[in-house]
C-alpha cells in the first residue's frame, strides 16, 4: 500500500488556469495537466531564484521530493510547448500558507503551529 502524499504548502494564488497556443491550431489542441504543487515549484526555482533546499523548506516536503515535482513540471511544460499544446492547472495535494504574523500559533508569540520553536518556513 502507498503511503499518503503529504500536503504541499503554497505560497500564492495562481492568476490562470489554461494557457493556449496563439493562433489557434486547426486542428484539436491537446491539454496538458500541470497540478499546482508543481507550478508551485517552477515559480520557486525558476521565477524567485531559490535553490532546491530553500525551495523544498518553503513547500514543506524534503529536497529530493522538491527535485521530483520540478522535474516533472518542467517535463511537462517542455512538452506542451514543443508540440504546441495547451496546458491547464488544477489538481495536486496542496495546502496554503498559513497567515504568519506576530499572533499566528498558540498564545500569541509568534511561534509555529504547536507553539513551540518556528516552523520549517522560517
Amino acid at each position: 500500500m502507498a503511503r499518503p502524499v503529504k500536503p504541499r504548502w503554497i505560497g500564492f494564488d495562481p492568476p490562470s488556469v489554461f494557457f493556449l497556443p496563439q493562433p489557434l491550431p486547426v486542428r484539436p489542441v491537446g491539454l496538458t495537466v500541470l497540478t499546482i504543487d508543481e507550478l508551485e515549484a517552477v515559480r520557486l526555482a525558476d521565477h524567485e531564484g531559490l535553490d532546491q533546499e530553500g525551495a523544498a523548506r518553503s513547500m514543506n516536503v524534503s529536497r529530493p521530493t522538491f527535485g521530483r515535482i520540478l522535474a516533472l513540471a518542467r517535463r511537462k511544460i517542455a512538452g506542451a510547448l514543443v508540440q504546441g499544446r495547451g496546458f491547464g492547472i488544477e489538481g495536486g495535494v496542496v495546502r496554503f500558507h498559513p497567515p504568519f504574523g506576530p499572533d499566528w500559533g498558540r498564545g500569541g508569540h509568534g511561534r509555529g503551529p504547536h507553539g513551540h520553536g518556528k516552523g520549517p518556513w522560517r
